[in-house]
């Protein structure tokens, strides 16, 4: 009687633990088939270290759901039951990063090839109703924060998430099935807690425990969820109906979360591989406003020839596993309002020169005001923009000295890329975009005949029409353009100096041999001895910007 009594009750608090922390089930690599040829080595090498030093590490995460799928991963975290300070002794370029979630960073390699293994100590599954319940937000409670590991806002919003527990508990605090799966490279085994191998065979995207509970925990997980929507559409996985009802109705909690942390998530969505695919989820499930105010805008304007093509092209450059930067998606997005007001201020400007690129400047500023704000407008991503933007007017100043240092700015690239999306969708000639591509790969000698060849352009199209004739000191005639000024050049109408020439039938005293030609200061450098140019740097085409 005794001995069913308590089988009874062991029964019944596996049947609890069954439903709270999931099932362990080990798969064998006969069974969910991963190819271990598609495992970064950098990643083993991490999970081996922490194994030989006696901790227990497996490759976790979305890395496990790619090589599930047989596709070789981008990213690649580590979790592990090592403590964060544990982890960052074992390795020499180790940080620990975060407040609310802390976490190690381990680096390989330098550069742009360097490679981020993300390590994390498996987390205890804690009831928020025990946390330490704080009353305002991160910005309002950090002194209360500071020494706190576990600790919840007002809507019961995890603003503290360090307590270290088991494995299995950890595997119930991650958001879907299909992402709470362990491998192990050194065994070949897949731990799976919630039935995870099963979905993804499924491509079902199922949320562990309640959905609505899980999003008012954290709703950054809203916005997770769109981005793994739109990352697994193209293999067929669908949100599951339970785990999609209540996104909507707990959107508007994303207005508690941190501005800089929806900016980060913001880029996630839009630089990931996914940018197209993200704003038809998003406009599919009617969460197109109210997730961040610049994603709204990104949304909004997909439609835009430009912007589209901004997205279509940093989805190509994640694909053949090129770099991308957040500052050019922006600029892309927010080029309308920078061209529209820098148009409003030269319509404005009275005279028959006005201030261009002044009036580019308070656009600008105006834009950053209006659109970014704090989060992101005051570090590198703004100087970059800036660039990016102020950068195209130059493009059409194609004389020596504005060419030979552009081409040479830091960021030329980048400037250069946003003018050929221009030139895709009409909005500047593609001959102009053709030309700076050749320009920048092309040697110095090559340059200089390619700047010469623009120079005698508009000679060889049509007769210069001739103004009044000036007499020199000399008692010669010199014809000068009637529609260039001096000290202008005559096709791109920027500061470069102009050929004076004399007239053929010109004399001065009687039986004075001819005068030889007097060569440009333009000519004159571009047929140097040294090949370089020698003309200023920092004052192409009259804007002295100090970029350069």
């Amino acid at each position: 009687m005794i001995k069913k009594l308590i089988k009874k009750l062991l029964g019944s608090s596996s049947a609890v633990s069954k439903s709270k922390f999931g099932q362990r089930e080990d798969v064998s690599v006969k069974v969910h088939k991963i190819n271990p040829e598609l495992v970064d080595k950098r990643a083993i090498d991490v999970v081996q270290t922490l194994q030989d030093d006696g901790f227990e590490a497996y490759i976790v995460g979305g890395a496990v759901r790619d090589l599930l799928c047989g596709v070789r991963p981008k990213d690649f975290d580590v979790a592990t039951d090592a403590t964060p300070e544990q982890v960052k002794r074992l390795f020499r370029r180790a940080f620990i990063i975060g407040r609310r979630f802390r976490i190690v960073h381990v680096i390989y390699g330098r550069g742009r090839e360097h490679e981020v293994i993300e390590v994390s100590t498996f987390r205890a599954f804690l009831d928020s109703a025990d946390a330490q319940q704080v009353s305002g937000n991160e910005r309002t409670s950090k002194h209360q924060l500071a020494t706190a590991t576990h600790a919840v806002d007002a809507s019961g919003r995890v603003l503290r998430d360090n307590v270290w527990g088991p494995m299995e508990e950890d595997a119930a605090r991650r958001d879907f099935t299909i992402n709470a799966m362990y491998y192990d490279p050194t065994t070949q085994v897949v731990v799976d807690y919630h039935n995870g191998i099963r979905d993804a065979r499924k491509h079902i995207m199922r949320m562990i425990g309640d959905p609505a509970m899980r999003y008012r925990e954290d709703p950054v997980r809203i916005i997770r969820a769109v981005r793994f929507m739109a990352k697994l559409s193209h293999l067929g996985f669908t949100l599951d109906k339970a785990s999609r009802e209540p996104l909507l109705a707990s959107a508007k909690l994303l207005a508690d979360v941190p501005q800089s942390r929806l900016f980060d998530e913001m880029l996630k969505l839009l630089q990931t591989g996914h940018a197209v695919a993200t704003v038809e989820t998003l406009q599919q499930l009617g969460l197109a406003t109210g997730i961040y105010p610049l994603l709204d805008l990104a949304v909004a304007r997909a439609a835009d020839p430009f912007v589209h093509q901004a997205f279509v092209d940093t989805d190509r450059r994640v694909g053949e596993d090129k770099p991308v930067a957040p500052s050019f998606l922006l600029a892309c997005v927010l080029w309308s309002d920078v061209r529209s007001g820098w148009d409003k201020r030269l319509r404005s400007q009275k005279g028959p020169r006005p201030s261009s690129f002044p009036a580019l400047q308070d656009a600008v500023e105006d834009v950053f005001e209006s659109r970014i704000g704090d989060v992101s407008g005051r570090g590198k991503l703004g100087a970059d923009m800036r660039e990016i933007w102020t950068m195209q007017p130059r493009f059409d100043k194609r004389t020596p000295s504005s060419a030979m240092s552009l081409v040479t700015h830091n960021r030329f690239r980048a400037g250069f890329d946003f003018l050929r999306l221009r030139a895709q969708v009409g909005e500047v000639e593609l001959a102009l975009a053709q030309w700076w591509e050749t320009f920048s790969m092309a040697t110095d000698d090559v340059r200089y005949d390619m700047l010469e060849a623009l120079r005698q352009q508009p000679a060889a199209k049509a007769p210069r029409k001739r103004g009044p004739r000036k007499t020199a000191t000399d008692g010669a005639t010199i014809s000068v353009a009637a529609d260039e000024q001096p000290g202008q050049d005559a096709h791109t109408g920027a500061g470069a100096a102009h050929t004076v020439s004399r007239d053929d039938d010109s004399t001065g005293d009687a039986g004075a041999p001819a005068r030889k030609r007097r060569r440009s200061r333009s000519q004159r450098k571009l047929g140097s001895d040294d090949g370089q140019a020698q003309l200023p740097l920092g004052r192409a085409n009259g804007l002295d910007d100090g970029n350069d």
